[in-house]
C-alpha cells in the first residue's frame, strides 16, 4: 500500500502540483474546504446523518457494515471520477478527522493504482493550520484612503509592478460598502474566506511590505479573523487623498451603468444610517437619472465613516502622501516609493 500520512504543511507543500480529494459530504465541503481541492465525497449529507445515528444508538460496527451497503455499489464510480478530474496518478486525499472516510477511499484508488497520501488530521488540522497562520505577524502596508478613490485599481497595478499584495474584496467577491454586492457575484462562506486568506499569504514572503486596503471587518457577508483584523488596524498605514471631484467621477464610472433597482437597493440598506429625508433625496436622484448628486450624496456618509475609522489608528502610523499625484498610475508608483523609504519606526513588522 502506498498510503502516507502528511502533516499539513507537506501536505498543502504537495498540493501545489499534486490534486486533492475531499472525501467529506457536499454541505461539509461547501462550508469550507482547502483551495482548490476537488469534493469526492464517500457519503451524501443524509447518509452522513443516517450512519451517524447508527453509530450513536447501536454501535460502530452496525454504523460501519451500513456504510459499506452504502458504498459498495459506488466503488467504479469514485475510480471514474478521479479519472475524469486528473490524468495525475499520485492524489491526496483527506476527510474531517483523518478517519475512515479518507482511509476508505485511499485503500480503494491504492488498489486502483494510485499512489496516495493522506492529511494526518484531517481538515480539522488543516483548519487549526490557517488559524495559527492568520495570527502569525505579517509585514502589512495599509492603503488608505476615502471611498472613490480607486484603492483597488491601485493594488493591482502595485502587484503587477512587483508589489506583494493581498486583495481582500477580491478574495471576499465583494466591492466593498453597501453597494459592494450590485454585481450578485456569491460570496464565499467566512471559514472559506479565511482558508483563501491563508492560502494567499503562503505564497508570500515575510521579508517584504504585504499591501493591504484599508477594510472593515465584514466584507458583506465575508468577516475577516479577528486575529488577522487586529494586525490590519495596527500596522502602519499610507493615506491617499483625492480630490472629491475625482471620486464622485469614478462612481459615476463604475456604478452609472448598473440597473436603477439594484444602485435603489442598496441606498435602501443603508437608509437608516443615511437619514430618512437623505435617502429620499438620493433615491429620487436615481430615478432621474442624477448618479453624480446621489454619488455626492452618498459621500457625505461614506466621508464621515472613513475619517471616524481613521481615528482610531494610531496617528503615528498614519503617513499621508503628500501630495497626491492625480493619475492612478503615478500614485501607484509614489506609493511603491513611499514604501521602500518609510522610516524604521514606520515599516510593517513581520
Amino acid at each position: 500500500m502506498s498510503q502516507r500520512p502528511l502533516t499539513p504543511e507537506a501536505f498543502l507543500q504537495r498540493a501545489a502540483s499534486c490534486p486533492v480529494f475531499d472525501a467529506r459530504t457536499p454541505s461539509e465541503f461547501a462550508k469550507g474546504h482547502i483551495p482548490g481541492a476537488h469534493n469526492l465525497p464517500l457519503f451524501s449529507d443524509e447518509e452522513r446523518h443516517e450512519i451517524g445515528i447508527l453509530y450513536k444508538d447501536q454501535g460502530k460496527e452496525t454504523a460501519v457494515l451500513r456504510g459499506l451497503e452504502m458504498v459498495g455499489p459506488r466503488l467504479t464510480e469514485y475510480v471514474a471520477r478521479v479519472k475524469e478530474t486528473t490524468d495525475s496518478r499520485q492524489i491526496l486525499i483527506h476527510c474531517w478527522r483523518g478517519g475512515m472516510r479518507s482511509s476508505s477511499l485511499a485503500w480503494l484508488l491504492d488498489t486502483a493504482g494510485y499512489r496516495v497520501a493522506l492529511l494526518q488530521g484531517g481538515y480539522k488540522a488543516y483548519r487549526r493550520q490557517v488559524q495559527s497562520t492568520l495570527a502569525t505577524p505579517w509585514p502589512l502596508l495599509i492603503l488608505g484612503g476615502m471611498t472613490g478613490s480607486g484603492k483597488t485599481e491601485l493594488l493591482h497595478m502595485m502587484r503587477r509592478r512587483g508589489e506583494q499584495v493581498l486583495d481582500l474584496e477580491g478574495l471576499a467577491n465583494h466591492r466593498g460598502s453597501a453597494f459592494g454586492a450590485i454585481d450578485g457575484l456569491a460570496q464565499p462562506t467566512t471559514e472559506q474566506f479565511e482558508n483563501d486568506i491563508s492560502a494567499q499569504l503562503q505564497t508570500l514572503v515575510a521579508d517584504r511590505p504585504i499591501w493591504v486596503e484599508d477594510e472593515s471587518r465584514r466584507i458583506g457577508r465575508a468577516v475577516v479573523n479577528e486575529a488577522f483584523y487586529q494586525q490590519m488596524r495596527q500596522a502602519p498605514a499610507v493615506r491617499i487623498d483625492v480630490p472629491r471631484e475625482q471620486r464622485v467621477k469614478r462612481l459615476c464610472v463604475d456604478y452609472g451603468s448598473e440597473a436603477p433597482e439594484k444602485l435603489a437597493a442598496a441606498v435602501t440598506n443603508i437608509s437608516k444610517r443615511l437619514g430618512g429625508e437623505q435617502s429620499l433625496a438620493i433615491l429620487q436622484a436615481i430615478t432621474n437619472g442624477d448618479i453624480s448628486y446621489a454619488a455626492h450624496a452618498i459621500l457625505d456618509y461614506y466621508d464621515k465613516t472613513y475619517l471616524f475609522g481613521l481615528s482610531q489608528r494610531d496617528p503615528q502610523r498614519i503617513i499621508v502622501l503628500d501630495p497626491t499625484p492625480d493619475q492612478p498610475g503615478q500614485i501607484a508608483r509614489a506609493l511603491i516609493e513611499l514604501g521602500s523609504k518609510l522610516p524604521p519606526k514606520l515599516k510593517p513588522e513581520a
